[in-house]
């Protein structure tokens, strides 16, 4: 919940010592889905058990289109669809191929460090997804309307990154736990 400030500003909404990021992310003036948006957090303290993520294939489509995950995290890649697939990522990010495997079969794969992975299916060509992994705890992808929250914030001063798919470059700054809402815009 985003409280306004005595100055009129949107305060975001602080417990403890920790607050929730929330966000809107644009393209052009309209609202911009799949952003994934992060805060560098260099002395966040390791996962206490290992993290896992799902990116699913039916209908011929991965699911979800982008997924965002912290650097260490296992992604399963299960074939939930008719047919074989074929999911590699050869650019960028983390590199692999999975071969080729059959209806109800799952394989895995350990994102590791920080990047973006461009992922496809050999067989079928207008597969794609997007994995991007980042070293820090502190992340969202936003959803249809382009609203994002990062819950449970240390208060602090933080850089941020934004990410989107087809953006040429990704937007930096610097967002403060007393700023309020923080707009993500790409022209």
């Amino acid at each position: 919940m985003l409280t306004l400030g005595a100055i009129g500003s949107i305060l975001p909404e602080v417990s403890g010592q920790t607050a929730n990021l929330r966000g809107v992310a644009r393209v052009a003036g309209r609202p911009s889905p799949d952003t994934v948006v992060w805060l560098e957090a260099p002395n966040a303290p390791p996962p206490a058990t290992p993290l896992r993520a799902l990116l699913n294939q039916r209908n011929l489509t991965f699911s979800p289109k982008v997924l965002v995950v912290r650097a260490g995290t296992l992604v399963d890649f299960p074939n939930n669809d008719r047919v074989f697939h074929n999911v590699f990522s050869f650019r960028d990010g983390k590199r692999f191929d999975l071969g080729l495997y059959p209806v109800g079969t799952l394989r895995r794969v350990s994102f590791d460090r920080p990047g973006l992975s461009r992922v496809f299916c050999n067989i079928h060509p207008n597969m794609a997804a997007y994995v991007m992994t980042v070293d820090s705890p502190y992340f969202s992808r936003s959803d249809d309307a382009g609203a994002f929250m990062i819950a449970g914030v240390p208060v602090g001063t933080y850089k941020y990154h934004a990410w989107r798919p087809g953006a040429v470059e990704e937007l930096n700054g610097a967002w403060a736990s007393a700023d309020g809402a923080l707009s993500i815009t790409w022209p």
